[in-house]
């Protein structure tokens, strides 16, 4: 298969290792200072496009794929809320986007688990639910889309709670949430890949499921399987199609 890379920093390096440990090519990298190899023959070749960049341009990227007809896994986040309606769009007329707020397989089991245990505990409402979210210095947006991802599927499950908000580190103002709000609190610190761990608290006692990522390396991986499911899979694809398949 033939790969072009858009965002060549950490993430992208380490999806080139595992995509080329694994027999593909990749024909392109484009990264901010050559952004003129969108219109590159070779970029044109490509049978999918992986982006990892930034809020900012990942929407604007992932249309430019979509002009040439290149096929793109998309792992930036922080920017298909506001998007989706195009997105979706696009897709029903014949473009193909995977996009997912996170790639690791772990995470992905993480999330199975984490609607399981919110069905059992929408039915003992002694419990209340948070969330929290760590990760290093240099990402951009907050909550994560993973942690998002995480609410939305609590949202969906526990009917005490109708809508989640969100708490940097620091910036806590002392005000108390309302009964039916999900608190995710983020948390930027160092080099940390990913921690999310989600609580549920009484007066009797506590429980919390946790998801903490040790390297980059499961979610370049998980980039890597949605590539391959994409070359061959049309419209707007999920891990839960990759993992069903």
């Amino acid at each position: 298969m033939k790969i072009a890379l858009i965002g060549y920093g950490k993430m992208g390096r380490m999806i080139e290792q595992i995509a080329l440990s694994r027999g593909h090519e990749i024909v392109c990298r484009i990264d901010i200072d050559n952004q003129q190899d969108f219109d590159s023959e070779a970029f044109k070749t490509a049978d999918v496009a992986i982006e990892f960049t930034a809020p900012a341009v990942a929407y604007a990227n992932v249309q430019r794929c979509f002009e040439r007809g290149v096929k793109v896994v998309s792992g930036s986040t922080g920017w298909m809320q506001q998007h989706t309606d195009e997105v979706k769009a696009a897709c029903a007329s014949g473009k193909t986007l995977f996009w997912s707020s996170n790639f690791s397989v772990g995470v992905y089991l993480f999330g199975l688990v984490n609607r399981y245990l919110a069905r059992l505990m929408n039915n003992f409402p002694d419990y209340d639910v948070s969330m929290e979210e760590v990760h290093h210095i240099h990402k951009l947006d907050h909550p994560s889309g993973t942690a998002i991802t995480l609410a939305e599927q609590l949202l969906a499950e526990i009917d005490r709670k109708s809508q989640w908000t969100a708490v940097l580190d620091g910036e806590e103002n002392g005000a108390t949430p309302s009964a039916d709000t999900l608190t995710i609190k983020s948390i930027r610190r160092g080099e940390v890949p990913g921690i999310h761990s989600i609580i549920y608290d009484s007066p009797a006692d506590s429980i919390t499921i946790t998801h903490d990522a040790h390297s980059r390396q499961g979610f370049a991986l998980g980039a890597v399987l949605a590539a391959e499911f994409t070359a061959t899979h049309n419209g707007l694809l999920t891990m839960d199609q990759l993992f069903q398949a």
